[in-house]
């Protein structure tokens, strides 16, 4: 299975060997993005018909391929274990307090720092001053569909990861507008709540009950060793399959933006990926002096640097329109997002040691 190798210890896996795809993942994601661009760029019409299965701003075709790299987390977990999940007080609150006292303002800075002082050669004050609050919408909303994916690949605790996400997305619907309002300074930002809503829905609900139902049918009928022994081994490839399918039609749509903006793309990307790592090591570090378990550390901290990328590039269209700096910059979000999450995969992949190995539920 793909997750598993990738998932092995890097000293076993060498011995073993990998395939090619398996090895350069990264490089598959990134021929994927260019893919998508170059299909953006010579099949317009591509995705000009995508774009017409949209609702409350949500691309109904990306959730769907969302939706086919979450159901092999949601279809693992075991509800029962979602009580003791609940119980690890440490990891919850850890990630939230990083996810909504440090993230948002932390992104802000680095921004600031990077787009109006290091790169004020570079960029008009105006044009920093829109990347800017491009990079506070990305900041303010923490992942709640990706970090599946990436909790997935860390054999992170499926249940944890629920937990976290239902509590963000709980916490986003009374929370995101305050701290954007704050932070850019406004008072009559309309943030789009149907967007938030439906992705709840789409990236949550939908794989949750087809995960619960799913399991339980399966292991009704066929058993428990036919469910984990064949079943899951059979959808290993379904989640990479998602990833590099979403990413080729993500940027079908972006490419024209992409390409008429290189100089900035890179500028704009620098506080982003520091922002992501500062983060991480954050609470990666924190969580390993609060002796939290690694399958509980990993998605802890990968949930705390990952974005929202889908709500923040909806509320960049919808605050300052489609052809902003705002948007632009929640774009750059979404192009650097998942080749710097893999890399931050990697990392708590090969850092297994420095945590506890109990299987316990930390209190």
């Amino acid at each position: 299975m793909l997750s598993d190798k990738l998932l092995q210890d890097p000293n076993e896996t060498n011995q073993k060997g990998l395939g090619g795809f398996e090895r350069y993942l990264t490089l598959w994601v990134a021929l994927c993005i260019v893919i998508g661009v170059a299909i953006g760029q010579l099949f317009p019409a591509f995705p000009e018909m995508l774009s017409r299965f949209e609702y409350s701003q949500v691309s109904i075709p990306v959730a769907i391929l969302i939706w086919l790299m979450i159901y092999p987390m949601m279809v693992q977990i075991d509800f029962s274990s979602i009580v003791s999940a609940g119980k690890q007080r440490k990891a919850i609150g850890l990630a939230s307090v990083v996810n909504w006292l440090i993230k948002p303002f932390t992104m802000f800075f680095f921004a600031w720092f990077f787009l109006r002082i290091v790169f004020a050669p570079w960029i008009p004050e105006a044009l920093a001053t829109e990347y800017i609050a491009g990079a506070i919408l990305l900041g303010a909303a923490p992942c709640t569909a990706m970090v599946f994916v990436w909790s997935y690949l860390t054999k992170g605790d499926p249940a944890y990861t629920l937990v976290q996400v239902a509590i963000d997305d709980l916490v986003l619907l009374f929370l995101y507008a305050p701290i954007v309002m704050f932070l850019l300074g406004l008072s009559d930002i309309l943030v789009p709540y149907d967007t938030i809503i439906l992705s709840v829905v789409l990236y949550i609900l939908i794989p949750l009950v087809a995960g619960y139902f799913s399991r339980k049918y399966l292991i009704n009928t066929k058993g428990i060793e036919w469910f984990e022994g064949v079943f899951l081994k059979k959808l290993g490839g379904l989640t990479i399959f998602g990833l590099l399918l979403t990413l080729i039609i993500l940027f079908s749509f972006q490419g024209e933006v992409i390409l008429g903006n290189p100089l900035h793309i890179v500028l704009i990307a620098v506080p982003l990926i520091i922002q992501t790592f500062f983060v991480f090591m954050l609470s990666y570090n924190t969580g390993r002096a609060l002796k939290l378990n690694h399958r509980v550390a990993g998605p802890a901290a990968l949930i705390s640097s990952s974005n929202f990328f889908e709500l923040a590039v909806a509320a960049a269209i919808s605050l300052f329109g489609l052809t902003s700096g705002a948007a632009l910059a929640t774009v750059v979000g979404v192009l650097v997002e998942v080749p710097v999450m893999l890399m931050l995969v990697r990392i708590v992949n090969r850092t297994k040691h420095w945590f506890p190995n109990k299987e316990t539920v930390t209190r």
